[in-house]
C-alpha cells in the first residue's frame, strides 16, 4: 500500500472522534509553548546576567598582579599594578580592544547621623568609555569629574536606605594600604540606577586619583579593565597582555561561579523539559491505544484484505507523526507569542534579583530570548518522544490477529 494511502487513512481516523485528538492536539501545543516560554526565560535570564557581569564587574578581560586576590581587595602596594596607566595604554593599542581603564577597588563602609552600609567602593577613570554605562545610569545629579577631590556617587538603592540624596555629606571609612583606618566625609554628587537591585545598594564611585591618595595605594591600582569588540577575542587578547608577573583572566574566568550556576541551572530545566515531554507522550501514547480498541475490527479487515503488520504498524506512527507535528506547529505560535511578551514586558521577580549577591547580577525582571535553534531542537524531540510513544498502541494494533478482530464487536 502507496505512503501517501497510509497518509490519508491516517489523517481520516485522526478525524473520527474529533474531540479526543483535540484535546490531545491541545496538550501537545501547550507543552511546546510551555518548553519555548521556560526554555527562553531561562536563557534570557542567564544571557542577562553574563552580560551585566561583563558590562558593570568585570569586563571582558582584566589584568591584575598574579599575587593579588579579588576576594580580599588587597590594598598592599605588591598585590597592585605599578604602571597601570601604561599597562591600559598597551590593551587599547590591540586592535581588540574597545576601551581599556585601571580601576581600585576597596571595602568600605558609608556612614550617615543615622544608619549605616558596607559597600564594595570603585576608584574610577570617570573619563573612560569603560564607565559609560554608569555615567548613563546616573539619574540625579551629576556624573563625576576626574579633579573631584570630595564628590562621590552612589546607588539611588543605597541613598534611599540611608536616607539621603544628592548634595548631602556620608563619611565614608576604609582601611588603608598600611592597615590603617582612614575616614573621609564625601558630598553626593549623583545617583545612579542600573536596575540591579544588588549593584546599586553596593556599589559606590570616586574618581580613581582621589581613591588611590585616600587608600594611600600611590598610582597603583587593582586591576585593568578591557572591554572588547567581539567577547570570541578574549584568548586573543590574554595572550597579548602576558608578562611576568601579571594574571590575565577572561570573562569566562572572571565569571566562573556565573558560569557554573548556568550549567547546573540548565541541567535541572533540561530534566523539567523532559517530564514535560514525558507527560505529552503519556497523553499520545493514550490516545492512540484507545483508537486502537475502537478500531479492532477495522484493523482485521484491513489484515483479511492483505494489510501486513508492518503496514500496520506504520499506520498508527503516522497518525502519531501527524498529531504532534500538527501540535508542535500551533504550540509554536503560541509559545513564540509567550517568548515574545516575556522579551519586551519580562516577568517581575522584585528582591529575589538579590540572591545570587555580586556572583549573579540580575535586574528586577527576568527577560526572554528568541532561540530558534534551542526551539527548534525542542519541537524534533517533542516529536521524537511523540513517536517513541506511539511504538506500543503501534505494535499491539499490528499483533492483533485477523480472525480474532473480525469476530469484535
Amino acid at each position: 500500500m502507496a505512503w501517501r494511502r497510509l497518509w490519508v487513512i491516517g489523517a481520516r481516523d485522526l478525524m473520527r472522534n474529533r474531540r479526543r485528538t483535540a484535546l490531545s492536539l491541545i496538550a501537545v501545543a501547550l507543552g511546546m509553548a510551555l518548553l519555548m516560554v521556560l526554555n527562553g526565560l531561562v536563557q534570557g535570564a542567564l544571557e542577562d546576567a553574563l552580560q551585566y557581569s561583563i558590562r558593570y564587574q568585570t569586563g571582558h578581560v582584566q589584568v591584575r598582579k598574579d599575587s593579588y586576590e579579588e576576594e580580599k581587595l588587597s590594598l598592599k602596594w605588591k598585590d597592585l599594578l605599578e604602571e597601570p596607566e601604561a599597562l591600559a595604554a598597551r590593551a587599547q593599542a590591540l586592535p581588540e580592544v574597545k576601551y581599556a581603564a585601571p580601576v581600585l577597588w576597596l571595602n568600605g563602609i558609608v556612614n550617615t547621623s543615622d544608619d549605616s552600609a558596607g559597600v564594595r567602593v570603585f576608584g574610577i577613570d570617570v573619563s573612560s568609555p569603560v564607565y559609560q554605562p554608569i555615567r548613563d545610569a546616573t539619574t540625579a545629579g551629576a556624573f563625576l569629574t576626574a579633579d573631584d577631590r570630595n564628590g562621590i556617587l552612589i546607588g539611588k538603592r543605597l541613598a534611599d536606605e540611608l536616607g539621603v540624596d544628592v548634595g548631602r555629606k556620608i563619611v565614608l571609612d576604609i582601611v588603608d594600604a598600611s592597615g590603617r583606618a582612614q575616614e573621609s566625609t564625601f558630598i553626593i554628587r549623583g545617583l545612579f540606577t542600573t536596575g540591579l537591585p544588588f549593584y546599586d545598594q553596593n556599589s559606590i564611585f570616586l574618581p580613581i586619583a582621589k581613591a588611590q591618595a585616600f587608600a594611600g595605594t600611590g598610582d597603583r591600582a587593582s586591576a585593568v579593565v578591557v572591554m572588547l569588540r567581539h567577547a570570541d577575542q578574549a584568548d586573543k587578547v590574554t595572550a597579548a597582555l602576558q608578562g611576568p608577573g601579571l594574571k590575565v583572566l577572561t570573562w569566562k574566568d572572571l565569571n566562573a561561579i556565573l558560569l557554573a550556576t548556568a550549567r547546573v541551572g540548565l541541567s535541572f530545566y533540561y530534566i523539567l523539559d523532559l517530564i514535560v515531554m514525558l507527560i505529552v507522550a503519556v497523553i499520545i501514547a493514550n490516545t492512540l491505544l484507545m483508537a486502537v480498541f475502537e478500531r479492532v475490527r477495522e484493523i482485521g479487515i484491513l489484515s483479511a484484505l492483505g494489510m501486513r503488520s508492518a503496514q500496520i504498524r506504520i499506520m498508527f506512527l503516522l497518525e502519531a507523526i501527524l498529531l504532534g507535528m500538527a501540535g508542535i506547529l500551533a504550540g509554536a505560535m503560541v509559545g513564540s507569542i509567550g517568548v515574545a511578551y516575556l522579551a519586551h514586558v519580562g516577568l517581575a521577580i522584585g528582591d529575589v534579583a538579590t540572591v545570587g549577591g555580586g556572583a549573579y547580577l540580575m535586574g528586577t525582571r527576568m527577560y526572554a530570548r528568541f532561540m530558534p535553534g534551542l526551539f527548534a531542537g525542542l519541537g524534533a524531540a517533542t516529536l521524537f518522544v511523540v513517536v517513541l510513544a506511539a511504538l506500543y498502541p503501534a505494535w499491539f494494533a499490528s499483533r492483533l490477529e485477523p480472525v480474532e478482530a473480525l469476530r469484535a464487536l
